[in-house]
């Protein structure tokens, strides 16, 4: 059965977590890209907007005349065909949204999680302390446990100074660990959690 080593601040070993089977299998590029792209379209705004003809001001008085202008007959200065007129096809508020399956959903997640642990990017720690709630404090835990670049933060069962000495650095996304979706793990290059946290994630893969 694969196993998930777990550190302590200091970037020793202290113990591990068992993971599902499937860890360090073959990675579901497939599953993960349905997902992926429906979390990205639930994210999207759907406002754009433009006006159809019977939307545009002006009035339906023929702009010039029929014959003798050389130009090509006009009935309406709202008609697409004229300058400022409405457009034709054009966009229009709606929603982007939709759902996948529950299963597959979790198999998203299951396999990004699978990803990362191929790439050892995932750090598992007993605890994170911080008692001082300084960010230098925090980034020298970061060091010590080798999170460098984007970090996808779950800190289940951590102290408030945790999240004071996190929230001012950019590069840390910070989320609980029942919330996490597969567009959360794939776009950050590590992901630092706490055993706690780590333990209530690998229940949502069941």
């Amino acid at each position: 059965m694969p196993k998930l080593t777990v550190y302590n601040i200091e970037g020793k070993e202290a113990g591990s977590i068992d993971l599902p089977e499937t860890f360090g299998k073959d990675v579901n590029d497939a599953v993960m890209h349905q997902a992926v792209v429906m979390y990205q379209a639930n994210q999207r705004q759907g406002n754009a907007d433009t006006k159809i003809r019977s939307e545009v001001s002006g009035g339906n008085k023929k702009p010039f005349r029929q014959k003798g202008t050389g130009r090509a007959r006009q009935g309406s200065s709202r008609s697409p065909l004229m300058h400022h007129g409405g457009v034709v096809f054009g966009p229009h508020p709606r929603d982007f949204g939709y759902t996948v399956p529950k299963k597959v959903r979790v198999a998203a997640l299951r396999e990004s999680l699978n990803a990362k642990y191929k790439l050892n990017a995932i750090v598992c720690v007993d605890q994170i302390l911080v008692p001082s709630g300084k960010t230098k404090d925090f980034i020298a835990v970061l060091k010590n446990l080798k999170a460098d670049g984007k970090v996808l933060a779950l800190f289940e069962g951590s102290s408030k100074e945790v999240s004071l000495a996190s929230r001012n650095l950019s590069r840390i996304q910070i989320e609980p660990a029942a919330e996490v979706n597969v567009l959360d793990v794939l776009k950050n290059n590590k992901i630092l959690a706490t055993k706690a946290a780590m333990e209530k994630l690998l229940k949502r893969l069941q």
